[in-house]
């Protein structure tokens, strides 16, 4: 749907009549909030999408580091004995 200038004319015309000179500014400038909030929110939704898929492929990778030294050497032992059976 295109809108030509003529359309564009008689929209801000009625907006006026409806509204007042006065009250125009102060609802661009809600709706220009509104917007800048909707923005914020979207990429909060984003940035905490991207740290769930973070975590999660965290979570799914082994953690070695848990393991003591000597438990480590054990199932290095265990694996390698496994692996040449």
């Amino acid at each position: 749907m295109n809108f030509g200038t003529t359309e564009i004319i008689l929209i801000v015309a009625v907006l006026f009549l409806l509204f007042g000179a006065t009250r125009l500014p102060q609802l661009a400038k809600s709706l220009g909030q509104s917007r800048k909030a909707f923005k914020e929110g979207m990429r909060e939704a984003e940035e905490e999408e991207q740290a769930e898929k973070q975590l999660a492929s965290n979570a799914a990778a082994p953690q070695i580091t848990t393991l003591s030294d000597d438990a480590l050497a054990e199932e290095l032992r265990r694996r390698s004995e496994a692996k040449s059976n």
